[in-house]
């Protein structure tokens, strides 16, 4: 069996290989036609173009592995039966289930490094490429300067920004709104702050110029001024949880964000109160995909074994359907969980938990028919 599950290893390994790199280099050649008028408009070097890929390389092997996969499994088994070896194999007493198991192995091994790849190697890439695009290409700019940020600091808090300057970490014209707990809808307190400043020895926000007013009923007001001080040193404000990283963080991509620091920016962002829906899609999604590699092998495996009227064509057309029907299904699925319908974690899974159901459901009935 040692001899068998390597010849099988070998020739799934080969088409896999060979699958990422054809679509790696139509990948890039369709991206440089769509491109290049904008890589001549702003003058880009031969070098500088070649970089601009280099940093994109790694976003599109994420997105193709799944693809490479289900190539490779179709490829394989379809191989096997044009030359009746998936036959022999079977009259030796070979399940299908048997011969997926060096395949499975594979995409196992894949799948984990898939993990490591798009969580931590993948977002080091795109930071660099948007990087590359905000100095060279003027796209997905973030200004040093941010204006009229509006932030859900904690449950019944909300601090605006009339501007915030990334380079000296300060804001000025800022105004802190705190609202009952009970009752969202009354106001308790507005502080109108001139300058909000960052001490990165303390890790505290030093608040300049406080106006403060108090809303004991809605004809009745105290009013207070502070040359300055401390926000964990005005009772009613306490700690503002933002902090100037996460300020900037606001304005990346996801896609831009490692993986543990996007855990990290969503349990801050929980002990402020704020609505981290979408972040936790985001991080989620980032674990469930490479899972995908399985999923396809067995679409793959499940759909070449059986012989259809047409051959390979057919089983390509039906096994490239899956793949985008896979794809729209999990990008269906996060609107709903980005909007809190329905819970992050099972938003992430729901797209593999329901097509794997559907693939042993295949490979079942396909045995079944055998049998």
């Amino acid at each position: 069996m040692r001899i068998l599950d390597l010849y099988i290893l070998k020739q799934f390994s080969k088409n896999f290989f060979f699958g990422v790199i054809s679509f790696l280099v139509i990948f890039i050649l369709v991206d440089l036609f769509e491109n290049l008028d904008k890589f001549i408009d702003y003058k880009l070097s031969n070098m500088s173009i070649m970089q601009y890929y280099i940093y994109f390389i790694p976003e599109i092997l994420k997105l193709i592995t799944p693809i490479g996969m289900l190539l490779a499994s179709l490829f394989t088994t379809s191989k096997f039966n044009t030359y009746s070896e998936m036959t022999a194999i079977k009259s030796s007493g070979i399940s299908i289930y048997r011969f997926s198991v060096p395949i499975l192995i594979f995409g196992i091994i894949i799948t984990i490094f898939s993990i490591y790849f798009n969580g931590w190697i993948v977002p080091k890439t795109n930071s660099e490429k948007f990087n590359f695009e905000r100095k060279y290409l003027n796209k997905n700019k973030i200004s040093g300067v941010l204006q009229n940020l509006h932030i859900l600091d904690s449950e019944n808090h909300i601090i605006s920004f009339g501007n915030y300057n990334e380079s000296d970490k300060t804001g000025s014209n800022v105004s802190v709104q705190i609202f009952d707990s009970l009752n969202s809808s009354t106001l308790k307190y507005r502080f109108d702050i001139k300058n909000l400043i960052w001490d990165s020895v303390k890790s505290e926000w030093k608040l300049t110029g406080i106006s403060q007013r108090e809303f004991i009923s809605p004809s009745i007001e105290n009013f207070k001024y502070s040359d300055s001080a401390f926000a964990k040193d005005i009772p009613a404000i306490g700690k503002i949880y933002i902090s100037p990283s996460q300020l900037i963080k606001n304005q990346l991509k996801p896609d831009e964000i490692l993986l543990s620091d996007l855990k990290e920016f969503i349990i801050s962002m929980e002990d402020s109160g704020q609505n981290v829906s979408k972040a936790k899609v985001d991080y989620y999604s980032k674990i469930s995909f490479p899972f995908a590699n399985l999923i396809v092998i067995l679409f793959g495996i499940s759909l070449s074994s059986n012989r259809r009227k047409g051959g390979a064509a057919i089983q390509f057309g039906i096994s490239i359907l899956v793949t985008f029907l896979y794809l729209g299904f999990i990008k269906i699925s996060q609107t709903f969980g980005y909007s809190g319908d329905i819970n992050p974690i099972l938003t992430a899974w729901m797209a593999n938990i329901i097509f794997l159901l559907i693939a042993i459901f295949n490979l079942l009935r396909l045995n079944y028919a055998r049998e």
